[in-house]
């Protein structure tokens, strides 16, 4: 089948179409050839001549527009007759794909084969999320633990709070970096340093009252070391 030059002039199908039936969609109000019906939303050239689906022995299909890639291709594999449907565009000078046309009952089949693998992800992506919060759990637990050998004195509650802050999933704070996941040293007391200047000091008063922050931290740096302090010398203490 070839365009009708009265519909697009000078128009070519783009290479990328696949070979079979092409329907268009007219730009203007086109009638039938054959059995003078009109104006057709979908037609069929043959001979150069409009064809309503009907007289084309394409009415018992149904149309599916472009946008789901997997429904589109398993229509298509599912349905014995098919065919693309295209529209020209003015502005760009091509035919452009707008969906294709297939039986009732492929489509039906497409429908329920794409449901099966929505169900399929959705499931997958429940263990996955089980997954990722028991990861999370044990490692958060794992950071409390580290908290409380660093710092005796920190209450249990305390510990795993600011280990829950610390190493939430997607938050970018110390505990989700290499050298938290690591339970290194530093990136413990950075995660406890920072939950004693926002709950133990007036630090976040400061910033709302327009004190800049690094004036803000030099304030309550000595109130910041007397509850670290106070939570290592039990350490010391029980060593000693």
């Amino acid at each position: 089948m070839v365009p009708d030059r009265r519909m697009a002039p000078r128009a070519t199908l783009p290479p990328h179409t696949p070979t079979g039936l092409l329907v268009f969609q007219p730009l203007k109000g086109r009638h039938c050839a054959e059995c003078r019906r009109g104006p057709l939303p979908l037609l069929v050239l043959e001979d150069a001549a409009p064809r309503c689906l009907d007289c084309a022995d394409l009415g018992h299909l149904v149309f599916l527009p472009r946008g789901d890639t997997a429904l589109t291709r398993r229509s298509r594999e599912e349905s014995a007759l098919s065919a693309v449907v295209v529209r020209f565009n003015r502005r760009k000078s091509r035919y452009e794909r707008q969906g294709v046309l297939v039986e009732e009952a492929a489509l039906a089949k497409a429908e329920q084969r794409c449901l099966a693998d929505a169900e399929a992800r959705r499931r997958r992506r429940v263990r996955d999320a089980r997954r990722r919060a028991a990861q999370d759990a044990r490692f958060a637990e794992a950071f409390a633990a580290e908290i409380r050998r660093l710092f005796p004195g920190c209450p249990a509650d305390r510990a795993r709070a600011i280990a829950a802050h610390a190493s939430e999933r997607g938050s970018g704070r110390v505990g989700r970096s290499a050298a938290g996941r690591a339970l290194t040293e530093g990136a413990v007391t950075s995660a406890v340093v920072a939950s004693v200047r926002h709950l133990d000091t007036p630090y976040d008063r400061l910033l709302m009252s327009g004190v800049p922050r690094h004036e803000a931290r030099r304030r309550i740096a000595a109130a910041v070391e007397t509850v670290l302090r106070g939570w290592t010398e039990a350490r010391l203490g029980s060593a000693g």
